[in-house]
Formats: C-alpha cells, structure tokens, sequence
C-alpha cells in the first residue's frame, strides 16, 4: 500500500525509519502544515503539502496514512479527519519490539524500536508506544496516549485517554492515569493521578492542572485544532 506520514518533524522521521526498517508500505512523502516546508526533501521523502491534500489522495495512488504528530489532542483530531475521508490509518510497528499475542493493538499506532508489550496488554488508536518502553501484563493505553521512551509501567495499569508519560517514568502495578494528566520525566508513580493534572517527582506529586476541557467541549473542537499549526505542545517533558 502507498502511504503519506503526516508530520515531517522528528517523530515522522521516526515513523519513516520504522516503516523503512520493516519495509511494509510505499512511502509517497509527508504532509506538513509548515509551507515552508513544502516541495522540500525530508530524509529523502518529498513534503506534498498539508492536510488539505486529502481528497487528492486517491488520485495519487495513496491508499492510507499515519499521523506522526507528538501533540496528542492534534494527532487525535487529524486522525478524524482521514476517518472522515474515508483513508485507512494504519499503524507503524518496528521489527524488534515485542508484542505479546494476546495483545491487541489500534490504528494509527507507533510502537517503536525495544518496546515490549505485555499479554493482554490493550492499546488503543492513535497512542504512541516509544523507544525501549514496558506495558506490563493486562494494562490498557487509552486513545491518543503518548508512553515515553524508556517508561515502565507495571500490570494493571490503566492510562486514560490523550495522557502523556514522561521519558523515564515508573508507573507502579494497578494504578490509574486520568485523561490528558501528564507524568513527568523521570518520576515514580505511586498512587492514581486525576484527569489534567501533572505530576513529577519521586514519589509523583501534583504540580499543576493543565485546564483542558474534553474533546467534547465545542471550544475544543477537531476543526478548530485542525486549523493550528503541527507543533509540540509545551508540557513538563516533550521529546520527537
């Protein structure tokens, strides 16, 4: 299948080495919303345009795409977009992680290089699972969740809806991660955490509430996050 990867910042060239590790699709090029970047090469791939692009799609030959944005809230509401098309989103699995079979795994989903997924661990579109982290047994990752590189998190756990985990953070068994709550780098969670807060530290404790409203709210809807542009949402610890 011919594909685009939406987001021509690191973790799309993240996504473009999976897919050239795994040699499983057809890259036509990115998408990007920065009209700098357009017609330009990024590691050897064409930038076509941005998103408005999508009813040109089929004419191209381009059958499905990833959206390979950090921003949880925008890579969720891009991924609408293209269910809204009609374009198939597919996931970018890298050859060396190990996933358990009973693990079930959602659309628009990367899992990176060494990261191990755990039986009957459940993930749901659009999360990322990133270099060299651990989803232990029975644990459920939420749609839009982005788990760092090198996280731990224990059996039982359950990480909510467009929650973001800090590179290097221990999450202990049977805890919660309230939606769009962000886990700094580096801490060690010990007890749940509440929908929007932030926590950091060893042992994690609330620091902030970041104040989003649910996908829900009409202030918050995908058409308006669609018109921002493709950047990092600045949090306590965001990497590519």
């Amino acid at each position: 299948m011919r594909i685009v990867i939406v987001g021509a910042g690191g973790h799309g060239r993240v996504v473009l080495d999976i897919f050239r590790d795994n040699h499983q699709f057809d890259i036509a090029g990115f998408l990007d919303s920065n009209t700098a970047l357009h017609g330009r090469m990024v590691s050897d791939k064409e930038v076509l345009g941005d998103i408005s692009m999508i009813p040109e799609l089929p004419g191209m030959g381009v059958g499905g795409a990833i959206i390979a944005i950090g921003d949880n809230q925008i890579r969720c509401n891009y991924a609408q977009a293209f269910k809204r098309a009609q374009v198939q989103l597919i996931s970018a699995i890298h050859s060396s992680a190990n996933i358990a079979h009973s693990a079930s795994i959602g659309y628009n989903v990367v899992v990176a290089s060494g990261a191990n997924i755990s039986t009957l661990v459940r993930v749901e579109d659009s999360a990322i699972l990133n270099t060299g982290c651990i989803v232990d047994h029975e644990s459920y990752v939420g749609r839009g969740v982005h788990i760092c590189p090198g996280v731990r998190i224990a059996g039982h756990v359950t990480v909510h809806e467009s929650a973001f985990v800090g590179i290097g953070a221990t999450v202990i068994h049977g805890v919660t991660i309230g939606k769009y709550a962000v886990i700094g780098a580096g801490s060690v969670v010990l007890k749940d955490v509440e929908p929007h807060a932030t926590v950091v530290g060893v042992p994690a404790k609330p620091i902030k509430n970041t104040g989003l409203s649910d996908p829900a709210d009409p202030s918050h809807t995908a058409e308006r996050s669609l018109r921002r542009p493709m950047r990092q949402r600045p949090m306590v610890q965001l990497q590519d």
